[in-house]
């Protein structure tokens, strides 16, 4: 677990332009209707962004938090352009994905503060 952790931190940005960029071309890909998928559409954003914020979070660059502000900002811009193709914009998605945004964030600060407690025992 510590090794998959460490190999996040040292990816970080990387795995987090390739979750941005799969998230934005999920989300603007023109669909004639919605494919069918197990769970809520809700559940989806929030586990989409909650990824999105979660290498950022672990690793903690420089204004770390300004990228889940901008993460939160960014997911309204894509509600905001969904209409223009062919796509639902809702704003209870963009609810979702700020949770998601939190989660994420919540997630990588009590894996942190866990892998400290079993490097030091």
């Amino acid at each position: 677990m510590i090794k998959t952790l460490q190999s996040i931190e040292k990816y970080w940005f990387t795995l987090t332009i390739c979750v941005l960029l799969t998230i934005t071309t999920l989300s603007l890909w023109p669909l004639d209707h919605l494919p069918s998928a197990p769970g809520s559409d809700k559940t989806h954003h929030l586990i989409a962004y909650a990824a999105l914020a979660f290498p950022a979070a672990l690793r903690k660059p420089n204004r770390w938090m300004w990228m889940a502000v901008f993460f939160i900002f960014y997911s309204g811009l894509i509600e905001l352009v969904q209409p223009y193709v062919n796509r639902y914009g809702e704003w209870l998605d963009m609810l979702a994905n700020t949770a998601g945004v939190v989660c994420g964030v919540a997630l990588a600060v009590v894996i942190k503060i866990f892998s400290k407690r079993l490097i030091v025992e």
